[in-house]
């Protein structure tokens, strides 16, 4: 059933979609060894760091086209209809590295694909808010030529969302859709956050958990949270499976998406991720369709 169901991808990143192979493919002097030590994470901390490793394989516009082919061919094996895909612009700018010639690349590619496929320039939130006014201007650039939405990622703590009101004022402005990843490590404030910038849907957000009335404002002004099992367990931001708060968000009335996130780096696909979630958590076809229809509905194009 969950292969049959028509889903849309709103949570991934494309640095992070990189198999094994195809990063040995980019990188021939890597070890099978070594890539599978950097797949490992002892905590979010360590998850950052080998996000960091795998985007310095990615040496130009013809390396980002081969990782987008090989993920757009398995989002078309999944039934997966249309993609919001993550580009980190800000590690792409602080690594020096020219934006324009790689994004044409990636056009091109997706319009190859029977993929319908939009983009979300992401800032890193701990290099602070001058730096991500240049992703947003980047992404501002693009409206309309595939880029939907501005996002900030990162380590919420060393990063915190106050930082940033000029740089999604910006944004919004420029007819950018908004998100950002908040209440992954951090608490519900952190989400609270997030809404008073104006993000229109939350990465991760499963702290949320923690605060009955964050609850009741998402679910009131139908704010969704792209939930991510596998990615929350391999980072440590949940301490086992069935601690994921996911059904009980659920329950509360708070609309949800599924999302693979790092597929690559957390061991998963979006089939996976509904797999779970009707394994673990019990979720039934119904339920599932439901969750499916809410990708299509929350999406940023």
């Amino acid at each position: 059933m969950v292969h049959e169901l028509p889903k849309a991808e709103l949570h991934l990143h494309l640095e992070g979609s990189v198999e094994p192979e195809t990063l040995r493919e980019l990188d021939p002097a890597l070890t099978a060894e070594e890539v599978r030590a950097r797949y490992r994470y002892p905590n979010f901390a360590g998850f950052i760091e080998s996000f960091k490793w795998v985007i310095q394989r990615l040496r130009g516009p013809a390396g980002y086209a081969l990782v987008a082919r090989r993920l757009l061919e398995r989002l078309a094996r999944e039934n997966v209809r249309y993609a919001e895909i993550t580009i980190s612009a800000g590690v792409m700018l602080w690594r020096g590295q020219e934006f324009a010639p790689v994004y044409e690349a990636l056009r091109e590619e997706a319009g190859r694909s029977p993929v319908e496929v939009r983009w979300i320039l992401d800032a890193v939130r701990q290099m602070g808010p001058e730096p991500a006014m240049q992703v947003a201007t980047l992404a501002a650039e693009r409206v309309g030529q595939g880029v939907v939405a501005f996002g900030i990622g990162g380590d919420e703590a060393l990063g915190p969302v106050e930082w940033f009101g000029e740089v999604f004022e910006f944004a919004r402005n420029s007819g950018l859709h908004l998100t950002v990843h908040a209440g992954e490590t951090m608490g519900p404030e952190s989400v609270w956050g997030a809404l008073r910038l104006g993000a229109e849907r939350i990465g991760h957000g499963i702290r949320a958990v923690e605060d009955p009335a964050l609850l009741e404002w998402l679910r009131e002004h139908s704010i969704p949270l792209e939930i991510c099992i596998s990615s929350n367990l391999a980072t440590g931001a949940v301490e086992a499976l069935e601690r994921h708060p996911m059904r009980r968000i659920y329950e509360a009335g708070v609309p949800i998406v599924l999302g693979s996130d790092d597929p690559a780096m957390f061991s998963t696909t979006l089939e996976r991720e509904y797999d779970l979630a009707a394994s673990e958590f019990g979720f039934t076809e119904q339920e599932l369709r439901g969750i499916a229809e809410n990708g299509f509905r929350f999406a940023f194009r």
